[in-house]
């Protein structure tokens, strides 16, 4: 027998065993740290244009203060006295007239002043219960069959469709329907960009860029408070802020991935690796043949080497829900605190935002220092964020912000003092932006990928409860508003003690991976 052309070989002589390592299971997070990089040029990109959707929810959101502004008046005739005190109440018709117009304003087209002026508070907070309503259901369908992207897609189409309409709504009623639609989408625009940015960035690296996102929402303030200058009218306001969700929509959302956490909870490892596989050859790396995604769990299953090729694909897809939040002891305390907290820190942070028009400073200047105030506040909670953990950083940032209300409540509203009311008010947003910006991270570490969304959404929505009763609050006016912030920041701060620290512990998929390993760290609920 020729042997020497090596292409037989005996059949008494054993085959060579394969040396080659066997497939190597890997959760998301190990394999960020060992072979993608854990923010590198992709992650880079992915959360710039991803965030870019918070100054969309500023816009939405803060384009109240000035479409629902007061805006001053003049005497035009007999009978007015511009020292009234019962400001135009008192005043015969005709007599006077708005600065700026009817358009200005719409306080002054609908005339909601005097016994309308609740009117006011109400279609504001109609917008925040609409927000508290799409939280909770686009955080659930951003984790179920519609994923971070689509949900993403989804909120704003309507948010551009909602406003651009709300420019044309031909009374009161009709436009406080549109805010409340408005309010609906916008609710799920922070919590999808929010986790679809922060899910592919490794775990040491998720808490800094996390604490970023509001950086975006901030400039969107600021930007809004430029807009609103150039653009007087209300209606005009409203289409001015409107276009850019459908500028992100077309340029934007094409050049943003879907969330390979969310392909492996629903079934598609294949996806999810195929993402991986993209992030490491972006930025510079490479993932060995070998690599296969796995649930957390799934990676304390020794591989058997025998896996076919789109066997992952047949995988049935893991759910969760609110449901299983409850039902565990574990989520189910993380879950009431989150809301409290987060209940507590949205009274601080709209009320503060929403009062600037009790002041009696000016108005697009007290806003845009108010978005500049929080910017210091995300960089000094990100420099500190890894350094001291989340617990006692939440709890200093909300009672920091609670002292400031508690002053801006004990000093007066004229001359010199509503300038130092105005300090201390700029100073107590500071506080509460650290906070607001520190929940959300904090919120994402706190529950697994399953129902991470979902969680989020719900505190989200605690949130928008908070929102719906502060403009009743702010209505009232006086040193009331200051008393009330104060009180809930403080309180915050007591319920944050409850909390457990996250800091460095992995980014969990599922109930049981998380439950089984707090169980490996010891408890970590005090």
């Amino acid at each position: 027998m020729d042997l020497a052309d090596g292409n037989l070989r005996s059949p008494l002589l054993p085959q060579p065993k394969n040396t080659g390592a066997g497939p190597q299971k890997l959760c998301i997070d190990d394999m960020l740290q060992k072979y993608c990089g854990e923010f590198g040029r992709w992650q880079l990109k992915h959360f710039v244009l991803t965030s870019l959707a918070w100054a969309l929810e500023a816009f939405h959101t803060m384009v109240m203060i000035f479409a629902d502004r007061e805006p001053g008046w003049r005497c035009v005739g007999g009978g007015c006295s511009a020292g009234s005190g019962w400001g135009v109440c008192g005043l015969e018709p005709g007599s006077w007239e708005w600065v700026g117009g009817l358009g200005s304003s719409t306080v002054a087209e609908w005339g909601l002043v005097c016994g309308d002026k609740y009117k006011v508070g109400l279609v504001q907070s109609l917008f925040f219960g609409g927000c508290m309503i799409g939280a909770g259901i686009f955080g659930h369908l951003s984790d179920s069959f519609l994923g971070r992207k689509g949900s993403l897609t989804v909120v704003c189409i309507l948010n551009a469709v909602f406003g651009i309409l709300t420019a044309l709504a031909p009374d009161y009623w009709t436009y406080a329907l549109l805010r409340l639609l408005t309010g609906f989408s916008t609710g799920g625009v922070g919590l999808c960009a929010f986790v679809l940015a922060t899910e592919p960035i490794g775990p040491s690296k998720r808490g800094v860029a996390g604490m970023s996102t509001f950086y975006f929402f901030s400039t969107g303030i600021a930007l809004l408070s430029a807009i609103a200058y150039l653009f007087k009218s209300w209606r005009s306001l409203y289409i001015a802020t409107s276009i850019p969700s459908l500028f992100f929509l077309f340029v934007i959302v094409p050049f943003v991935s879907e969330s390979p956490r969310w392909f492996l909870i629903r079934g598609k490892p294949n996806q999810a690796l195929k993402i991986m596989r993209e992030i490491a050859k972006y930025n510079g790396r490479s993932l060995p043949d070998n690599v296969m995604l796995a649930l957390d769990e799934e990676t304390k299953e020794p591989a058997n080497g025998q896996q076919k090729k789109g066997e992952n694909d047949g995988k049935q897809a893991i759910t969760g829900s609110l449901i299983d939040v409850v039902r565990s002891r574990l989520m189910r305390v993380r879950l009431f605190l989150s809301v409290a907290i987060n209940f507590l820190c949205s009274v601080v942070y709209y009320g503060l935002s929403l009062n600037v028009v009790n002041l009696g400073t000016n108005l697009y200047l007290n806003v845009f220092l108010n978005a500049v105030a929080e910017m210091p506040a995300f960089l000094l909670t990100a420099i500190l964020l890894d350094r001291f953990g989340r617990k006692p950083l939440a709890i200093g940032t909300l009672w920091f912000s609670g002292f400031f209300c508690v002053l801006g409540c004990l000093v007066g509203g004229d001359g010199a003092w509503k300038v130092v009311r105005m300090v201390f008010g700029i100073l107590g947003i500071f506080g509460m932006a650290g906070t607001y910006n520190l929940l959300f991270i904090y919120t994402v570490e706190l529950f697994p990928t399953v129902v991470r969304s979902a969680a989020l959404g719900c505190a989200s929505q605690a949130g928008q409860m908070g929102a719906i009763f502060t403009p009743f609050v702010v209505v009232l006016g006086g040193r009331l508003p200051f008393a009330v912030f104060g009180v809930c920041g403080v309180v915050g701060g007591l319920l944050a003690f409850c909390l457990p620290e996250t800091l460095n512990k992995p980014l969990y998929d599922t109930m049981g991976g998380i439950e089984g390993g707090e169980n490996a760290f010891g408890p970590l609920l005090v």
